[in-house]
């Protein structure tokens, strides 16, 4: 009998690590790279609870190493696990939190727990926490020498012990086979899930054991019930694993413990909308074994994050972003409208400098967003989540998420088509030509707006309409020199 127990706890507790709680129909989560947790509680409120956001993902919010000139990845180098940051402290953490579930959007914070702080003098947090890296001595947790691997550099990645048990880019590397090390991490985690935050995404997962990682997923608190959390729900965990493969260290290494983010996603997505390879293609899109994805359910997908929009991490030129945001939007567009995944929009600042931190005053702080009468950010921010092209589709993957895939269309190149059941239809144009088709669609007839490039006002479309014959025909016009290179309509846009 309590193996029987046993077992189903186990099974719990593996189901719902893939579960991001998200209110009622939602389904995206929009990473608000470096905002201050007053200014991210003000946006659950005012855009991503209205719009139907369902999560936001927040940079790391324990104490962080100063560095010189504020780089944006001075947050991932610990210091301590107090919440202090340049992003707010512990009580604006809280309430942030608190009014963000209100607003029905989830936290997910970004948890650093790979390593600690690089060698950096003098080693002064964001808390006012010292250190003494080459002593391996953080006071303010504390960890001390016996906490951490044995200095090594990173250089093998066809080595597996070489990659997870040494320093990736100096960085001083704790030893999660410790059992003191794994009780610290739980704690911080569990202090983090007491505030209210439905889950967590793993930094550097690819650099630390599976069997210590899973030790500190079993080990650490279902959610809380007094932030609005059915009983025994358990947090919702996606994990940082490059893996473009021909290395030591597999993605599929850590699909048991909780889902991983899927860098192929966007490297091919970032291709074939740049026109460096076919549309016609993505006809499978999802098959892991064509595209060497893991499984839908185990995925978090993205167009790019806060490292490979800066030429970090995996992907490289291919990667788009809102440097080209045609093209950008197209892909994001097609993320949110095809079923596979769990879809993150990237929010971000402007940099000419891939080190660059966040905007900022004469006194090193975070400015807030200011926004003019239009919705678009005047001072730095760029706000992608913002762009109506982008939270529209956020709304159609909201509407669509249960229904098929089906009457897929392409002209045989750069042009393709497809409806999600019977509530929706897109279209892409990334060719060198006009797209001027009638294509079946499955949607109900009558007559729709296009929520790309307008809104559905008093009975009438503020920008293109689309025609649903009787047939089920749509009659669809993309030329290529056009400021967006997708069209979408759904049921709740037809009159």
């Amino acid at each position: 009998m309590w193996f029987l127990i046993y077992l189903s706890f186990l099974v719990t507790l593996v189901v719902g690590q893939f579960d991001p709680h998200y209110v009622a129909d939602r389904t995206t989560m929009v990473h608000l790279f470096e905002w201050k947790f007053k200014d991210i509680a003000k946006e659950c409120e005012d855009f991503l609870g209205p719009q139907g956001y369902g999560g936001v993902q927040v940079s790391p919010v324990n104490e962080n190493l100063i560095l010189k000139k504020r780089p944006w990845f001075e947050r991932y180098q610990p210091i301590s696990y107090k919440l202090e940051t340049r992003s707010g402290n512990e009580e604006d953490f809280r309430d942030m939190v608190k009014r963000c579930n209100k607003a029905g959007v989830r936290t997910f914070v970004d948890v650093v727990v790979n390593h600690m702080s690089s060698s950096v003098y003098p080693t002064i947090g964001t808390g006012g926490s010292k250190a003494d890296p080459n002593k391996l001595s953080y006071p303010a947790v504390p960890y001390g020498p016996d906490d951490f691997h044995k200095a090594c550099e990173i250089n093998n990645y066809q080595d597996a012990n070489n990659v997870r048990n040494c320093e990736l880019s100096g960085l001083h590397d704790l030893d999660q086979s410790k059992e003191y090390v794994r009780n610290v991490i739980v704690e911080f985690i569990n202090r983090l899930i007491d505030i209210g935050i439905a889950g967590i995404r793993v930094d550097a997962a690819k650099h630390m054991w599976p069997a210590d990682l899973h030790y500190i997923y079993s080990h650490i608190k279902n959610l809380s019930t007094d932030a609005g959390f059915p009983p025994n729900s358990r947090p919702y965990i996606y994990q940082e694993v490059i893996d473009l493969g021909g290395e030591a260290v597999l993605k599929y290494d850590y699909l048991q413990l909780a889902d991983v983010i899927e860098f192929q996603f966007g490297i091919v997505l970032g291709n074939m909308f740049r026109g460096q390879d076919n549309l016609q293609r993505l006809s499978n899109w999802g098959d892991e074994a064509g595209w060497r994805l893991v499984p839908s359910g185990k995925a978090l997908v993205m167009v790019d994050n806060h490292d490979n929009q800066r030429g970090h991490g995996a992907g490289g030129s291919t990667i788009l972003t809102h440097k080209n945001p045609k093209q950008y939007r197209m892909a994001v567009a097609f993320m949110l409208a095809h079923p596979y995944g769990k879809p993150r929009i990237m929010s971000s600042f402007e940099f000419s400098d891939p080190s660059q931190g966040p905007p900022q005053d004469s006194k090193e702080q975070i400015v807030s967003p200011i926004f003019d009468k239009e919705g678009k950010c005047t001072n730095g921010w760029i706000t992608e989540h913002r762009w109506p092209q982008i939270y529209k589709m956020v709304q159609f993957r909201n509407l669509v998420d249960n229904e098929i895939l089906e009457k897929w269309w392409t002209s045989g190149h750069n042009q393709i088509a497809f409806s999600r059941g019977n509530k929706g239809f897109v279209a892409f144009n990334a060719d060198n030509s006009d797209l001027v088709a009638s294509i079946l669609t499955n949607l109900p007839p009558g007559r729709y707006c296009d929520i790309i490039s307008g809104n559905l006002v008093n009975g009438r479309c503020t920008g293109k309409e689309i025609i649903v014959n009787a047939d089920g025909t749509a009659n669809v016009n993309i030329q290529r020199d056009e400021t967006e290179g997708v069209i979408a309509i759904h049921v709740q846009a037809k009159y």
